[in-house]
Parts: structure tokens; C-alpha cells; sequence
């Protein structure tokens, strides 16, 4: 139990702390827009994560906590509807206040009384908290991913093309490898989560069931920048019968010419990334593509998209 304790508050404190290098880089200004209704302010992800461990684990478990900001209850509720009412989600740009300093405040009043928890919660009560604090850590590292995501969008409006951070070592390859095909026999297979085997997944990931798959094959890599443009280049945006239906009219309605954050300048395609504006790296995947662009692509290459339990 002992041993329990201190791993899952070393994977919190680890968590906690790559939130806000991801945020570091980020001014105030920059935490606090909004660039669509799909997206949430950075500020707001390291305040609603923080919120997740306040409502579901301090405020049960933690006896005589005192909330950092009653009002926070509200502002920072995402969609748990059985918690209570949630600040309307398209005006989450709106809120400058509190600012990036008593965010961090709030999330370093959250961190500390999450470590007394843990240092004092039962061992009756454990096992229950412990299941909470795992399901915490993943929720956080998903708004990690989804704060990258939203603050990447943000900018990728201004003409300045930020560089947010350093590229990773050897980023943009240059080679890539042929493609092949691997065979699978198909037949009837288990899918999803076995509950009593499975240490932690969420409940959309189960229950454990069977499915019958037809023989298939799976590429043994994924689809490549340039593999893309070649889609581009034979008129993949202007072939309708390669489309589903309702995908032909929303790419007509919304100009769709190339994938999000690609851009053509005197003839040389560019991408904006969160390490700055380059020229389009063609061994790497294709990323930032609708499922309607996937599935069209997939139509022009001969191919198709492998379903879920393939």
C-alpha cells in the first residue's frame, strides 16, 4: 500500500508539472483566447483539470477542505451534469478573470492538498481514491494534448506564425520506407476492455465482446504527406465522386483545398506548426485531415479505412 501511495503521487506530481511547461512558453494573452467553439483557452484546460481532482477527490475524500473559489464549481465544470451547472462552453474566451497567476494559484492549493490525501487517506477508502486519481492523471494528459491542439489553432491565425516550442530532435525525416501490406485471416476475435484484466481504461473502452472480421490487410505504415499531395495534385478536392455525400457538400461549403495548417506560397506548400511555419516535411504522416478527407483519399488510392475492430 505503501508503495501504491507514493507511485501514483509521483505520476500526479509529474502530470501536473508537464502542464504548465506546455503552458510556459504561452502569455497571458495567448491562455486566454478562443479561437472557435470547439476550442478552450489554454488557461481553462489547467484550470479544469485541477477542478476534476478538487470535485471528485478532495471534496469526498478530503475532510475539511476548503475549496480555493466556491465559484469555481461553475466556471470550470466542463459537462458532469450530475456536479451541476456549467459556464456556457462557446464563451470560455470571455473569461479573463481569474487570471494566469491565480490559476497557477488555484492549482498549487489543488496539488497540495491532494498530496495530504494522500498521505492521509484510509486504506478502506484507498483503493477508491486511488481508482479516482488514476482516471485524474489520464483526463489531464488527454487536455495536455487537447491544449496543444486548441492553442495551435489560436495561432495559426496570425500572420507571425509563432514558434511556441523547440522542435524535437531529429524532427522531419526524409525517407520513407515502401509501403506494405500485412494479411490478417480474420474469423472471430475479442475486442474492448476485459474489466479483471485491465489495471485502468475508461468505460467507453469496454465491455469485452466478440466480432467477426472477414480476411484484411492493414497498411504497415501510415499514409505520408507526399502521398497526400499526390491526392491534391490529380484533383482530389475537385472529384466529387471520390467523396461521401454529405463530406462533398460540407468541403464545398467550407473551401476545403488541402489539410488544416497547410499552406502554398509561389508554388512551395508550408505548414504551421507549433515549432514555427516549414516547408512541408513530405516522409511525414498526414495529420490535420477530416475523416470525410481520409475516407475520400482512401477512395482515390484504391483503397479504404480500416473499421474499428480491424
Amino acid at each position: 500500500m505503501t508503495n501504491a501511495r507514493a507511485g501514483i503521487k509521483t505520476d500526479f506530481g509529474k502530470v501536473r508539472e508537464a502542464s504548465l511547461a506546455l503552458a510556459a512558453p504561452l502569455s497571458p494573452e495567448d491562455q486566454t483566447v478562443q479561437s472557435m467553439t470547439d476550442a478552450s483557452p489554454a488557461k481553462w484546460h489547467l484550470a479544469h483539470t485541477t477542478w476534476f481532482f478538487e470535485t471528485f477527490l478532495l471534496k469526498p475524500f478530503a475532510g475539511g477542505y476548503k475549496p480555493f473559489d466556491e465559484a469555481y464549481e461553475y466556471l470550470f465544470n466542463s459537462y458532469y451534469n450530475a456536479v451541476g451547472a456549467q459556464y456556457p462552453r462557446p464563451g470560455r474566451g470571455l473569461i479573463t478573470r481569474p487570471g494566469v497567476e491565480e490559476t497557477k494559484a488555484y492549482r498549487a492549493h489543488v496539488d497540495e492538498a491532494v498530496g495530504g490525501l494522500m498521505d492521509t487517506v484510509s486504506d478502506n477508502s484507498f483503493g477508491k481514491v486511488l481508482q479516482l486519481m488514476r482516471i485524474g492523471i489520464n483526463h489531464e494528459q488527454q487536455h495536455q494534448e487537447l491544449l496543444c491542439t486548441d492553442i495551435k489553432h489560436a495561432l495559426s491565425f496570425n500572420p507571425l506564425a509563432p514558434r511556441v516550442y523547440a522542435p524535437p530532435p531529429g524532427n522531419g525525416g526524409t525517407k520513407t520506407s515502401d509501403l506494405n501490406w500485412i494479411p490478417y485471416e480474420g474469423g472471430v476475435v475479442e475486442t474492448g476492455v476485459d474489466w479483471e484484466l485491465q489495471d485502468f481504461a475508461f468505460d467507453n473502452e469496454g465491455p469485452r465482446h466478440k466480432t467477426y472480421l472477414t480476411p484484411f490487410k492493414l497498411a504497415d505504415r501510415l499514409a505520408t504527406n507526399a502521398e497526400y499531395l499526390a491526392f491534391i495534385d490529380d484533383g482530389g478536392y475537385e472529384t466529387p465522386s471520390l467523396w461521401l455525400s454529405d463530406g462533398w457538400v460540407l468541403a464545398q461549403e467550407e473551401g476545403w483545398r488541402m489539410p488544416l495548417y497547410w499552406q502554398e506560397e509561389d508554388g512551395t506548400r508550408f505548414c504551421y506548426t507549433l515549432h514555427g511555419r516549414a516547408p512541408l516535411a513530405g516522409a511525414e504522416p498526414v495529420t490535420h485531415i477530416s475523416y470525410y478527407e481520409a475516407a475520400a483519399f482512401a477512395e482515390w488510392a484504391g483503397k479504404r479505412l480500416p473499421r474499428e475492430a480491424e
